[in-house]
């Protein structure tokens, strides 16, 4: 006879036939607002959430694993898709781990151009936060207009690797790329463009839009001891009003030598991250426009040189004997990085975003584990949603700016 199916014992304390007031409902995974494929398990006293309880796994593809059955030039593709609304910052983190493992660095025309690309992606994931949480919460118009800024956006991207949203635009030890003509002109357009767009268009259609404001403030209140406890990362911990930010603390590529603020919101709710947010884009304009001077400071190398670890460029394979049995070795054989085991944490658009990697010495990663901020985030929801109404639920789903494939692994 066949045994019944179980509840996972995540569910077992529920109740799904109860005698009193109480409701469970399922929000997801196929609801607009769940980001993905979150499955949220909700238990209503009348409108009020009592519990709450995220599922995550619908989303599974084990890019994790993946990684230690690829080489690590393979697996950099994959982790586009991780953070898929801003994908370099995926690639640029698990590339930095790898050449922290070499123990090289790359040349400093491909750090302006990747601390470039980092910026502008931070850019598009911050439009695209902008433009789904007005959305989520009923603000048609601001989808507009924020979406057409981020097509800008990534025509500028497209324009660098030929790719709009799987970018695969940084290598294991720099660059794959030169800038192309006109384009910093271009770049130096956007962020003027951008600025403008913020200041009157966003903040004149937001800021003190009073249904907007009823909407965001006091609602998804997070302390800052819970931000701490619950591993916050980025906006969700600056919005709580705690300065940390990985390129002041731990800096990486030209951070040290750029003038940056960092934004910090001390409402501790929606309202505060959704102000946070907007404050972020004009820091990263204010970064690029200073990196833009710089690329012609640089010498035209855009690989390091390690040949036991990094092909040649192809002028040299095209004409070195040697180069070329080099090249292919590494593309067939893959990389031998030393024995060891390294953490690199970096700031995302969305938080932390660090790789841990175990090398055996082998072309393959023996242990390769994704610190991702989403993941953290869905996790806070189970405390952050007791006590509010199942109206807010879809405004402080927005303004965690979870994304699920960094969260199902």
């Amino acid at each position: 006879m066949q045994q019944p199916n179980k509840l996972s014992p995540f569910f077992e304390n529920l109740n799904f036939e109860r005698d009193d007031n109480t409701m469970v409902i399922n929000f997801g995974p196929q609801h607009p607002s769940a980001h993905g494929q979150l499955r949220l398990v909700l238990e209503l006293e009348g409108e009020q959430v009592v519990k709450a309880y995220p599922d995550i796994g619908y989303l599974h593809r084990g890019i994790e694993k993946m990684a230690e059955n690829m080489t690590y030039n393979e697996f950099l593709p994959t982790t586009d898709r991780l953070d898929y609304i801003a994908s370099t910052s995926n690639n640029y983190a698990y590339a930095l781990a790898v050449e922290k493992l070499l123990g090289i660095e790359a040349p400093r025309r491909a750090q302006v151009i990747r601390t470039m690309l980092l910026e502008l992606n931070r850019i598009i994931s911050h439009l695209f936060f902008v433009a789904t949480h007005a959305l989520d919460v009923g603000a048609m118009s601001v989808f507009l207009y924020a979406f057409r800024e981020r097509e800008f956006a990534m025509d500028l991207m497209e324009d660098y690797c030929g790719a709009r949203l799987t970018h695969s635009s940084v290598r294991i030890g720099g660059v794959p790329l030169d800038i192309p003509d006109g384009w910093l002109t271009q770049m130096r357009a956007f962020c003027d463009n951008v600025d403008y767009e913020l200041e009157h268009t966003y903040n004149a259609l937001l800021q003190e839009n009073r249904i907007w404001k009823m909407r965001l403030e006091d609602v998804g209140v997070i302390s800052p001891e819970d931000a701490l406890s619950w591993g916050c990362t980025g906006p969700m911990l600056r919005g709580s009003g705690i300065a940390y930010d990985i390129r002041k603390e731990e800096p990486y590529e030209l951070y040290s030598e750029l003038d940056f603020d960092i934004p910090v919101a001390d409402t501790n709710d929606s309202y505060g991250r959704y102000r946070l947010y907007m404050a972020e884009m004009k820091e990263s304009t204010k970064i690029i426009r200073q990196l833009i001077p710089m690329y012609d400071e640089t010498e035209p190398q855009l690989m390091a040189h390690a040949p036991q670890y990094i092909s040649a460029p192809k002028e040299e394979i095209m004409t070195q004997n040697y180069a070329l049995m080099q090249h292919f070795v590494l593309v067939t054989q893959g990389m031998r990085p030393p024995k060891g085991e390294v953490y690199v944490p970096t700031e995302s658009p969305k938080g932390e975003l660090g790789f841990y990697i175990k090398s055996e010495g082998e072309p393959y990663a023996y242990r390769l584990k994704c610190r991702a901020p989403s993941f953290f985030h869905t996790g806070l929801l189970q405390e952050l949603l007791v006590g509010t109404y199942i109206a807010d639920v879809v405004t402080i789903i927005g303004s965690t700016n979870i994304v699920f494939g960094e969260v199902d692994r």
